[in-house]
């Protein structure tokens, strides 16, 4: 097992199990209580990957994505002259800064509250997956690809609703030229002739492809059931490539399967704000 990857998955798990507790807490109570409200942050900011106290996050990024000058430092650590501001060519990558801008926050879409997600739970080294044929969508599950990504970053998305128990993760992922065609074509690939599959010494099954939701330049749905940890934890996927760039997002709800889809009102959100931040 890659122990990394393995912690990762397990991470994911735990998210996905703390807002579910968090959903159904709230609704057998029938509201929030003024007393637990903090542990009920503190929770919820657990599942997403961001502190409890938002003025850390503060220190750190003012969009609360928590990662302004650590964006800064990774494009000067690659290399990068460019400046986010200026709109790239077609098929040019878009660097870490760029993908900040164009990022959900909250406010964004109704309902929806976003916040910081840490880059750490995002890809890492792959492993192998069996049978092979599934190694597409096996990375996916935490937003691995191959080619990877030359800079990506994620957030978290709850409902503001404190009843649903669904854990949103949006990525975005940016390509070289060519790149992200590649990704598409072997996941739409793998989604139609995988259906079950282990991957770091856990099992997932269940896998199906959605219909396609025929946004931006290409797009795929697919959903699955993990088996992690003695839990079964169903998820969806939405990816949509615009250009060099992916948007994909995860929904995951461990107390309802029916319930476990991704709303497409972020992602049509998404995909507008980084047209308009890349036009």
């Amino acid at each position: 097992m890659s122990t990394g990857v393995g912690r990762r998955i397990v991470r994911t798990l735990v998210a996905a199990s703390v807002v579910a507790g968090l959903g159904c807490a709230s609704a057998c109570a029938g509201g929030d209580d003024d007393g637990d409200g903090k542990d009920k942050k503190a929770a919820r900011a657990s599942a997403t990957g961001q502190p409890a106290d938002a003025s850390k996050e503060k220190a750190k990024g003012k969009d609360g994505g928590g990662d302004g000058a650590e964006d800064q430092d990774q494009d000067q650590a690659k290399g990068s002259s460019k400046d986010s501001s200026v709109a790239p060519d077609t098929d040019e990558s878009l660097t870490r800064a760029q993908l900040k801008k164009a990022a959900l926050t909250t406010g964004d879409v109704k309902g929806y509250k976003v916040e910081g997600a840490g880059s750490a739970d995002l890809q890492g080294a792959s492993s192998p997956a069996s049978p092979a044929k599934c190694q597409p969508v096996a990375d996916m599950f935490l937003f691995g690809t191959d080619p990877v990504s030359r800079t990506s970053l994620s957030r978290g998305v709850t409902a503001e609703d404190e009843t649903s128990a669904s854990v949103i993760t949006l990525a975005l992922l940016s390509y070289g030229s060519g790149e992200a065609d590649d990704v598409l074509a072997g996941l739409r690939k793998a989604t139609g002739e995988c259906t079950a599959y282990q991957y770091v010494g856990y099992d997932y099954s269940e896998v199906e492809a959605l219909a396609d939701p025929k946004l931006g330049d290409e797009s795929v749905a697919f959903r699955l059931v993990a088996s992690i940890e003695g839990a079964e934890v169903p998820a969806a996927y939405t990816v949509v490539r615009d250009g060099p760039t992916l948007v994909a997002f995860s929904s995951m709800n461990m107390l309802d399967a029916d319930e476990v889809e991704v709303p497409a009102e972020l992602v049509e959100a998404q995909l507008a704000k980084l047209k308009r931040t890349t036009a």
